[in-house]
């Protein structure tokens, strides 16, 4: 017989489970379905989904009832009963489990903006809405209640008195969200935020969801100190999510996971799961690294150079101001800096310099890349190239603003004489690390080339006249993947007849795969940029692997990497690997992307000594579309 769940806990570590609602999307739920319905609409996949994670090793399984409340229900209407879903939610977890499992009774935030207006909600109207959820619940047997994924400490006080009050005897968890640094989006520490959640009431803290492994692992290092006080949890992601297709992939493999959670325990953590992202394939990873007991490429059909120019006759116009301005006879290097997040600029000012006096015939500059603030990109881009002369990129998401905000980007960027915009749909904003953000998605990266496209003719997206053309060299990003590349080559076919110019490449760190790629988009008349991303320690690139998606560093890259112990000498040799790729591949290639590893622009500065030196010329194929542009 189990113990109670306090008891227990105070043992040894206590494996959760892993998500629910991407797990259902995953399963075939259509993308948008409210899955706690699932409760009463498909009790059968609810329960299977329970049973999968107790055989991968769950010891504690959740209720499907995180957004059960009467206000995040609100809008489904009259018919919906708060009490039956939660009750369902709480009798289909139960059965599950059996005499020998914990369910948790998955209580999540409100939905309400915090602080509070007093004319619209107080604290009591709050306590009413989770009392609802909590006792139906309790109702329907639940061992405990996790509160999960609460970015206001003020509504999780309340969440946790509410509980208290019902019963004082049943245990809580109470879990936040630390997007970087251990801290919430609000600023708050996550020490400090465990002290007031303790006063509360609650039996044990921790956190769940966020910005992926590494981040959680932050927040666990500022909860090490309380993990004297009362027991801690941690619900990582799977990573940072990817959008294909209209859906969010996680990406970060179970192994990688499990080996961070075991680092988790060791800094005091008790109750460990998994949260988006994550699957009964992750739990068992994390309960095997844990030792805890149970309970050839395809062929790829693609269109004729010769039926890609004809298709895209009527949308594309030449190379563009920013291709046609790039030194001929040598081999075209962009490099990528990040703009600073917050308004100190001298230091990205002088790395654009000192790149401009090493060789660079480009910077790029990327918006809030990872939904993570940063400063503007364009007054930036404007700034560095008035001052220094050297041409730069800026890139243009569809997640920060509506159509007309990015038409209105795309004409400031045209009276500051800026020549080159990347068109990316933009990381989801789920991982921002600022409150309330939400992703705009008026347009994605396909429908960004085609409205750009449109001004380079001289119509804006409604085709109405501008009165006079633009003249940008439009970007594109390209994850090349070698073992499955028709994907993404049809993608980037699409774009190119849409009217795409160039192509910047997430990293590449081999040269078989880099070869593979030139070859298989030879077709198509775009400048190629593949991106190297030199490694600055073995442990950056194990988080690059592992949680950034599009990202693959083969093995014997990492190894090379861990062969040294000094972090200067991995530095050293992650540098080597980027010259090693230079040299393998700069007679095919149509230039380079290089990205400054965390802003440090002293390492391509070092790259691109050597490139300039050495005279390399890449395949000539910028020049040659200049060329046969003006003929």
């Amino acid at each position: 017989m189990k113990l109670n769940f306090l008891q227990e806990i105070q043992r040894g570590v206590i494996l959760g489970d892993g998500a629910l609602g991407t797990y259902f999307y995953e399963k075939g739920v259509p993308l948008g379905t409210n899955t706690d319905l699932l409760n009463l609409s498909d009790p059968d996949l609810v329960y299977s989904v329970h049973e999968e994670y107790i055989r991968a090793g769950s010891r504690l399984i959740e209720t499907n009832t995180f957004g059960s409340n009467r206000l995040r229900l609100g809008h489904l209407g009259k018919n919906v009963s708060v009490e039956k879903i939660n009750q369902s939610g709480a009798a289909l977890a139960r059965k599950a489990a059996g005499k020998d499992i914990y369910v948790a009774g998955s209580v999540g935030p409100t939905g309400i903006e915090f602080p509070l207006e007093p004319e619209e909600f107080s604290p009591s109207d709050i306590k009413d809405v989770f009392r609802q959820q909590m006792l139906a619940l309790l109702d329907g047997g639940v061992d405990l209640i996790l509160l999960e994924t609460f970015t206001h400490i003020e509504e999780l006080v309340i969440a946790i008195e509410t509980c208290k009050e019902i019963d004082s005897s049943v245990p809580v968890v109470a879990q936040m969200v630390f997007p970087s640094h251990g801290m919430t989006a609000h600023g708050l520490d996550a020490l400090f935020c465990a002290e007031r959640a303790a006063e509360a009431g609650c039996n044990c803290f921790g956190t769940n969801c966020g910005r992926g492994v590494k981040a959680m692992l932050q927040a666990v290092e500022h909860l090490a100190p309380f993990t004297d006080k009362m027991p801690v949890s941690a619900f990582p992601n799977a990573g940072i999510p990817e959008v294909m297709d209209f859906r969010m992939v996680y990406s970060t493999p179970p192994s990688y996971m499990a080996e961070k959670v075991a680092e988790m325990v060791r800094l005091g953590v008790r109750l460990v799961g998994g949260c988006c992202g994550t699957t009964p394939s992750h739990i068992y990873e994390f309960k095997k690294r844990l030792h805890l007991k149970s309970q050839k490429a395809k062929v790829v059909q693609v269109t004729t150079r010769l039926e890609r120019r004809k298709k895209a006759q009527k949308g594309r116009s030449g190379p563009g101001a920013l291709l046609k301005s790039i030194q001929k006879g040598r081999l075209p290097v962009f490099v990528e800096l990040d703009p600073p997040p917050n308004l100190q600029i001298e230091g990205i000012l002088k790395g654009a310099k000192a790149l401009k006096e090493a060789g660079a015939d480009c910077i790029t500059l990327a918006e809030n890349p990872l939904a993570v603030l940063r400063a503007d990109n364009l007054s930036l881009a404007h700034l560095i190239k008035k001052r220094y002369h050297i041409e730069t990129v800026i890139h243009l998401t569809g997640r920060d603003r509506n159509v007309l905000g990015l038409q209105t980007q795309v004409m400031g960027a045209h009276f500051l004489g800026i020549r080159g915009i990347l068109a990316v749909t933009g990381d989801p904003a789920s991982s921002s690390d600022q409150p309330g953000v939400s992703g705009v998605f008026d347009l994605n990266s396909f429908g960004l080339v085609k409205m750009i496209s449109g001004f380079n003719q001289g119509k804006n997206l409604a085709g109405r006249d501008m009165k006079e053309s633009t003249d940008f060299s439009i970007g594109v990003a390209f994850s090349f993947r070698p073992n499955n590349p028709a994907l993404q080559l049809r993608r980037l076919e699409k774009k190119a007849a849409l009217g795409a110019h160039f192509v910047m490449t997430q990293p590449i760190f081999d040269a078989g795969s880099i070869e593979k790629m030139m070859e298989l988009t030879s077709h198509l008349d775009l400048v190629i940029l593949p991106g190297l991303f030199p490694l600055i320690s073995a442990r950056n690139a194990e988080f690059l692997h592992n949680e950034l998606p599009g990202i693959t560093i083969p093995e014997e890259i990492r190894k090379r990497l861990r062969r040294f112990e000094k972090v200067e000498d991995q530095r050293k040799e992650g540098i080597d690997i980027v010259r090693d790729l230079i040299e393998q591949t700069a007679s095919f290639v149509d230039g380079l992307y290089l990205i400054s590893p965390l802003n440090k622009w002293e390492v391509p500065v070092t790259l691109l000594k050597d490139i300039r030196s050495s005279g390399l010329k890449g395949s000539g194929r910028l020049e040659a579309i200049c060329n046969e542009e003006r003929a």
